[in-house]
């Protein structure tokens, strides 16, 4: 029984929309005759909110100024997303590569959170538990000498920067779980990747030891190889790059590397497509195995490589060039000399040569002398006199494996290596000699050695800093309070460690973090893991796709070995996203880049091009947009100039997300007036819905009616298929264009009288939502405005905004297709109604298949191999054969069929 309270809302329309009441339509309401106020019985459970109004402006033309009024008014109205807490919902992971923060988004920006915001808008709407996390990539050297240059400290250059990205990323309307956001240089996060090092230390897979190392003059930092250019100049201050010996800090990756390449293979893994090959390239073939020989009389030892570590024992000799890191530590007259390694499974002593008459791997400056075996250790030896006696090759692969095994056993139980690994993979090298990194937890002590920091005492904060770093940086050796300390172990005076780590180690567990942010106790709940990891989608350029990823993996391959995590492999599904390009001008004869507004531009096609003052030729192209090169645009600009979801929806469209991205001003009217025509149909829309049009004859109501039916579900399922199943946002964009082409067709009196058009109107606005919040939140808010709702089905929330629908489904008598490939070659499409394409299993697609004229030839006349029966519900099925391409007895094919089924 409702109470006899009344609320108060000033309406203007006496057409009353359906209200909301804690969830059901309130059916009692009334306008007062006095004053227009609408008047609401209530109960007194609760406080009724009207949420679902915009700036209703139907009577104005689309313009830039209503655009942006549409987008102040629903910015803090569309950003909040579900936080990924616990769900009965599936969970799905949306994780985009998080920024450097330099300060301003730049055009690449805009795309990769573009596309992560639309496809976890998507999934939102499709009932999933979104976990959609975004970060900071705080540490490293670009931070530091940025803050050098403006004479401030980093982590106020780092503070005052993320600041401004963060309120740029919430401008365009990304739906991040801001209370999931983590800085790697924020202590709070790199206790954790203290911790991180310390258990890999503990695992015997962190450990120090000299190297010959790329060393920058000016920014005073070892450089990893892919940092120096191929004429050994440094990435970043374009300097030569320096040869020096330091002792240094390294991971050891090759102790998973044949199961990181093994895990490529894995089925978990969805569009990588190039990136296993990238990966594959990267780890190399692991057909052999590493073990270390220690140096006889010194603390150095040699990781050697060998094809048979069965024959580990027969070593006798070891060579190494003169470019390695232990020669470069002698004298000539030592190089002379012959030095000795010992053999940790026989304790002979091996002589160590350095020399380069040998014929060593690509990629490799050590070889294993077993003359026994190979032609080439045997030659050599016989020339320098190194003795050798013949063995007993071992001639069955049960002999080998067992001899092999009791071998790799012993190295792992003396943790001399025993781990399969490529002949050119080397172990990751993580010291940096800069201030503006994750302290290494070791303390260096005299008595005792490298001692851990006990867990209890992280973090192991960076010193604060009393003055501006000099050019050069400033290295944490030179602060003295902060290096001097004492041993945990023994209590006397020692040293903190002064390297800080590559801010690979930072991102390479990022993604861990973010599904458990607040924990003070541990990286992260390990119970909690089992519900939310792994990543289902990483989105991301491919110039992290081969470092970033390999260490990235690494890390999950560990904890996965340590056992708090619940897969090895941290990614389901890549999209790796193309560069947004511009065009960029610069003289012929010089290379200087010119602004265009100095480029006259004769031939577009021929890309011919003087500039304007002088007249001398200059080169068009099209490259990554830069400062240096003049070509870049500013964001912020497009969102002034054109719109916050207008740039969404430039960035989105034209090209697919993995493709490059040509900014080219002549693609923007197709998006605008798309805009327009959406505006013009909702304007359509509530006049035809409140002054009914002349009626049509009932057969042409019909078509339309059957016309809309057809356009929705078409575009429906085209729409959905590539927002997430083919990635390909781009063709989203045209389907949803198509849907609207098919609106504008309609009469008015179709308009104000069809459902067929109400519930395709209704699934426009939704399709768009994901990419264009803003603006199809204010068409939403003008669709439900609209009196004589026609739809009582509860496919539509009449009283919920647009974002809170559900996500447009076919209809279960709408004719979807089964398309039969052979070999992955499409060969016909079978319609079917969806309710029996949804439920269909492999045996009756064959039969249906079989039916077929364009397949008769393959079934009848060629063994089939295996089938693939995938359902895409709602969408589309595939059927793919895989036959042998010869003709065969047909015969031979019957009750032969490997079958897959997926869906």
């Amino acid at each position: 029984m409702l109470s006899s309270s009344i609320e108060i809302l000033r309406v203007s329309e006496t057409n009353i929309p359906n209200i909301t009441y804690k969830n059901f339509d309130f059916k009692y309401a009334m306008i007062s005759p006095k004053n227009h106020n609408l008047l609401i019985y209530r109960n007194c459970v609760g406080v009724f909110r009207r949420k679902l109004s915009g700036v209703n402006l139907w009577e104005a033309d689309l313009s830039h100024d209503i655009k942006h009024k549409i987008e102040n008014f629903w910015k803090d109205k569309i950003s909040h997303s579900t936080n990924g807490a616990v769900s009965e919902k599936k969970k799905c992971y949306v994780l985009s590569m998080f920024p450097y923060p330099s300060g301003n988004l730049h055009m690449g920006h805009v795309r990769v959170y573009t596309i992560s915001d639309a496809v976890a808008r998507f999934q939102r709407m499709n009932g999933k538990n979104v976990i959609h996390p975004i970060g900071w990539d705080a540490f490293g050297l670009p931070a530091e000498n940025a803050a050098i240059d403006h004479k401030i400290a980093p982590q106020e250059w780092t503070k005052k920067n993320i600041s401004q990205m963060k309120s740029q990323l919430q401008t365009l309307g990304c739906s991040f779980d801001w209370d999931r956001e983590i800085t790697t240089s924020d202590p709070d996060y790199y206790k954790w990747t203290q911790y991180l090092f310390l258990k890999l230390y503990d695992n015997g897979l962190a450990y120090q030891k000299n190297a010959l190392v790329n060393w920058d003059p000016v920014d005073q930092t070892v450089l990893a190889d892919e940092q120096v250019d191929e004429n050994g100049y440094s990435w970043r201050s374009g300097v030569k790059v320096e040869k020096k010996i330091l002792k240094q800090w390294f991971i050891r990756t090759t102790r998973f590397a044949k199961d990181l390449l093994d895990g490529l293979n894995s089925s978990s893994l969805h569009d990588w497509r190039d990136i296993i090959k990238l990966q594959q390239h990267w780890i190399g073939e692991c057909n052999g195995v590493n073990f270390d020989f220690k140096l006889i009389n010194s603390d150095e030892y040699i990781t050697l490589w060998t094809p048979y570590p069965e024959y580990i024992h027969h070593v006798k000799f070891v060579a190494v060039k003169k470019t390695h890191y232990i020669a470069q530590q002698l004298s000539d007259k030592l190089l002379e000399s012959c030095l000795y390694l010992e053999n940790p499974f026989t304790s002979e002593r091996i002589p160590l040569l350095i020399t380069d008459d040998i014929d060593y791997l690509q990629f490799s400056d050590t070889f294993t002398g077993i003359p026994a075996i190979c032609e080439e250790a045997r030659n050599f030896a016989m020339k320098r006199n190194i003795q050798f006696s013949e063995v007993e090759k071992l001639s069955n692969t049960v002999s080998i494996e067992k001899v092999r095994n009791s071998v790799l056993d012993e190295a792992k139980s003396k943790g001399i290596g025993g781990f399969w690994n490529s002949s050119k993979l080397r172990d990751w090298l993580i010291s940096r000699q800069r201030y503006w990194g994750t302290p290494i937890p070791i303390i260096h002590c005299v008595k005792c050695g490298p001692q851990p920091v006990p867990t209890e005492k992280l973090p192991v904060e960076l010193p604060h800093l009393l003055s501006h770093p000099k050019k050069g940086g400033l290295h944490l050796k030179e602060c003295e309070n902060w290096v001097n300390t004492t041993c945990p172990k023994c209590k006397s005076k020692a040293k903190r460690e002064t390297d800080t780590m590559d801010t690979f180690v930072d991102s390479s567990w990022y993604f861990l973090r973010y599904l458990d942010p607040k924990n003070e106790i541990e990286m992260f709940d390990a119970e909690k893991m089992k519900a939310v990891y792994p990543v289902d989608l990483y989105i991301g350029g491919k110039e992290h796709a081969v470092l970033h990823l390999y260490y990235a993996r690494f890390m999950s391959h560990f904890l996965y070995y340590l056992g708090i995590l619940p897969s090895k492999e941290p990614f389901h599904r890549l999209l790796v996203q193309g560069m947004v390009k511009g065009r960029s001008f610069k003289l012929k004869e010089t290379g200087k880049y010119l602004p265009a507004e100095e480029v006259v531009i004769l031939d577009n096609k021929r890309n011919k091009a003087v500039e304007k003052q002088s007249g001398a030729p200059v080169v068009m192209t099209w490259e990554k947009m830069s400062k240096s090169k003049l070509n870049g645009v500013e964001p912020t600009d497009m969102f002034k100039d054109y719109g916050i979801d207008t740039t969404r929806l430039l960035i989105l469209a034209d090209v697919a997300p993995t493709s490059h991205r040509n900014w080219n001003t002549n693609t923007f009217p197709g998006i605008i007036n798309w805009q327009k025509r959406l505006w013009l149909t909702m304007q359509d829309f509530l006049k035809h819905r409140h002054n009914i049009p002349t009626p049509i004859p009932e057969e042409q109501f019909k078509e339309c009616e059957e016309y809309m039916f057809d356009s929705r579900n078409y575009y429906i399922k085209g729409t959905t298929f590539n927002y997430f199943i083919s990635q390909q946002l781009s063709i989203a964009v045209s389907k949803q264009q198509g849907l609207t082409n098919s609106l504008r067709k309609m009469p008015p009196y179709v308009i104000a009288k069809s459902k067929q058009y109400e519930r395709a109107l209704a699934t426009q606005i939704i399709l768009l939502a994901p990419m264009a919040p803003h603006f199809a939140s204010e068409l939403w808010s003008g669709f439900i405005q609209a009196p004589n709702h026609l739809n009582d089905s509860n496919e539509i929330f009449w009283n919920k905004p647009v974002l809170e629908q559900k996500w447009p489904e076919t209809d279960l008598h709408y004719k979807l297709e089964l398309l039969c490939k052979v070999n992955g070659t499409d060969k016909c499409k079978i319609k079917l109604q969806r309710s029996i394409l949804d439920q269909l299993t492999l045996e009756p697609a064959l039969e249906l298949a079989k039916k077929e004229n364009s397949l008769a030839d393959t079934f009848s006349t060629r063994k089939i191999l295996g089938t693939n029966l995938t359902i895409h519900k709602g969408t589309i099925g595939i059927l793919n054969l895989i036959a042998k391409n010869q003709k065969e007895d047909c015969s031979e094919s019957n009750g032969e069929i490997e079958i897959q089924e997926k869906s």
